[in-house]
């Protein structure tokens, strides 16, 4: 079996790789206007920009550690499965709809998973060049790991003074759904926020720009890396039964948001539905 790195030695190629894959998606932005496709509905865009970061991204980790495996956005799993502890999950664009009508709010999401864990995580803003950067046990930073602001979330304590962030899936009748639990939860909380980028949202949370986030139907590639960046800055981030998120819903917030919003989420049934 291949010798497994240290976290930071996968964070650092992590960062760089995102780096260069963040430039390209900039890069490929005019193009992605006109090469347009579509995934699991017909409002759910993938862009020439999502393929062309996740070829090179794919290609750089190949190149750097030939062995370890990858479960990527567009590719889905790919590379190899058993010479190396390392998985690498990624989302080349994630918030395409945003990098397709130029809103500056959409990230590179890269985390190195060891034996199903993941350890390091870094989200790249391209249209900001913002990024957060989180090592298991280590703490969550916006910036470059260990010398930019280490992030500690939010310091409210009152859920009717929270500011949450959400989103929603492609589905319509997903959406239905999730617009209830949104109505439902509104008249509970100061304001809600939809951005469109599950990592970016994650690292909001992180740094307390927002009180907590919530969102059913993320994949894995969706969250790997904002949640550790979530945990590492002190969030508490669950499911809906108070366990490790997972895609029915994730809940992240510091211990004293989440602990209120947790319940509200569950009777108004966030992570039920289509």
């Amino acid at each position: 079996m291949a010798d497994t790195p240290s976290s930071l030695d996968l964070l650092a190629l992590a960062v760089r790789v995102a780096e260069g894959g963040a430039a390209l998606a900039q890069d490929a932005r005019e193009q992605a206007i006109t090469q347009v496709g579509t995934k699991s509905t017909d409002t759910d865009v993938v862009t020439a920009g999502d393929e062309a970061v996740e070829r090179y991204i794919l290609a750089e980790l190949a190149l750097a550690r030939p062995n370890d495996a990858v479960l990527s956005e567009e590719s889905g799993a790919v590379g190899a499965v058993r010479a190396s502890r390392v998985r690498w999950v990624l989302d080349p664009i994630d918030g395409t709809v945003n990098y397709l009508y130029g809103v500056p709010y959409y990230a590179v999401s890269l985390a190195a998973e060891v034996d199903g864990v993941v350890v390091a995580a870094v989200v790249r803003n391209p249209a900001t060049g913002e990024q957060w950067t989180a090592l298991r046990g280590g703490g969550a930073y916006r910036g470059a790991y260990g010398h930019g602001r280490r992030l500690s979330g939010s310091t409210e304590t009152d859920l009717g003074h929270a500011l949450i962030a959400t989103g929603f899936g492609y589905h319509p009748a997903r959406r239905r759904h999730q617009a209830a639990v949104l109505a439902g939860l509104a008249e509970r909380i100061r304001d809600i926020r939809r951005f469109g980028s599950a990592a970016l949202d994650l690292c909001l949370a992180a740094e307390g720009t927002v009180d907590g986030y919530y969102e059913a139907g993320l994949n894995s590639w969706d969250m790997a890396a904002g949640a550790l960046i979530a945990t590492e800055a002190g969030l508490a981030v669950t499911g809906i039964d108070g366990g490790p998120p997972a895609m029915s819903l994730l809940v992240a917030a510091p211990p004293a948001i989440h602990g209120r919003l947790l319940p509200v989420l569950a009777d108004l049934d966030a992570a039920g539905g289509p």
